[in-house]
């Protein structure tokens, strides 16, 4: 009797471990459209089917409603200098729009792209999200920050892979009851649930814009955009000249 229990007791184990193990995906390009090279991106995102982007680096800095067929800016909205724009999206019919280094935090009518207010941000902003029902965001190190419609902090959640964290989370967003983030510097994007903070998935996406398209002034994968009209995903990166639609295989 002793036998068999310890064999159960194996088994559930074993189980159980399976369950919790992270998943390893690659990437299979569907389809591939044109990005502007000027746009360093920090934000991607959907809204009502419609692809917006902002974009870095101080004097260049913008927020963008982007035509996806072609990679050019529909309207753009141009920031002083001083601000070096990072991760953005809308919630609750308002666009959101973070800063860098300067902690502040720009609000626009999400249907008008017309100016609202702007606030004191606590922190260095990095990527923005929502998942309907609060902002989400990250500050480069390996804490996610859940915030109201008024930025104030609900709770911090530390994102661990098998139990370390997993620090420069950068662009963020939201799919099917998970939070996707580009990790800083690197080809990978880590799945995590948003309950725990734990990584379910790492998504290797090496080799994702040709070596031949790359030039002097290409940076490092940086946007993740989640259509929920029609589930489609798409990446891209810093100044690439190409936006990619994306399926997932598991490796």
């Amino acid at each position: 009797m002793r036998n068999i229990l310890t064999i159960l007791l194996a088994s559930f184990m074993f189980l159980s471990c399976g369950e919790k193990a992270v998943k390893e995906y690659g990437i299979e390009v569907v389809a591939k459209y044109p990005h502007d090279t000027e746009s360093y991106t920090q934000g991607l995102f959907f809204h009502d089917g419609q692809m917006y982007e902002s974009t870095g680096v101080k004097g260049k800095s913008t927020f963008r409603k982007v035509d996806i067929l072609t990679g050019k800016a529909q309207r753009k909205l141009d920031f002083n200098r001083k601000y070096f724009v990072e991760g953005s999206t809308i919630f609750k019919d308002n666009l959101y729009i973070l800063t860098w280094e300067s902690k502040t935090a720009f609000v626009y009518d999400a249907a008008t792209l017309e100016y609202k207010s702007t606030w004191k941000y606590p922190r260095e902003g990095w990527g923005l999200t929502t998942d309907g029902k609060q902002l989400i965001a990250s500050d480069g190190s390996a804490t996610l920050f859940f915030m109201d419609e008024n930025f104030a902090l609900q709770r911090r959640l530390i994102v661990k892979y098998e139990d370390r964290p997993v620090r420069w989370l950068n662009e963020l967003e939201y799919i099917d009851g998970k939070i996707w983030a580009n990790v800083y510097t690197t080809d990978e994007i880590v799945i995590i649930n948003p309950k725990d903070g734990r990584v379910e998935g790492v998504i290797d996406c090496r080799g994702l814009l040709p070596r031949h398209l790359r030039t002097p002034q290409t940076d490092v994968l940086n946007g993740i955009a989640y259509n929920p009209e029609d589930g489609k995903i798409y990446l891209t990166g810093k100044n690439w000249p190409e936006l990619y639609e994306i399926r997932l295989i598991e490796k």
